[in-house]
């Protein structure tokens, strides 16, 4: 009976291990393509702020192609809300 346990356990141990080894490089995989969206290194879209207004309400300013772009974010979408020129808004945040 002991042995059968010991048997079991010595098997299903390092599987455990494995499986919490496969699920955190899983993790790690995506969460370098999610940060490539964030503005890297030749990336038209690039994440510039973001605001939590509320439970499954933000507000997120994005800068693409010269541009600021506003968007208003929620469990039902997105909403582009204002749009700017991005070297008028940093000269603007200067003054």
């Amino acid at each position: 009976m002991m042995l059968e346990y010991f048997a079991r356990l010595a098997l299903l141990l390092p599987l455990l291990g494995l499986l919490i080894w496969g699920s955190l490089r899983l993790t790690r995989a995506l969460q370098t393509r999610m940060v490539g969206w964030q503005g890297g290194t030749g990336r038209q879209v690039e994440l510039v702020e973001t605001t939590l207004l509320a439970p499954g309400m933000k507000l997120a300013v994005v800068r693409f192609r010269d541009r600021e772009i506003l968007l208003g974010l929620s469990r039902q979408g997105l909403v582009r809300l204002s749009e700017a020129d991005a070297r008028a808004a940093a000269t603007s945040a200067d003054v």
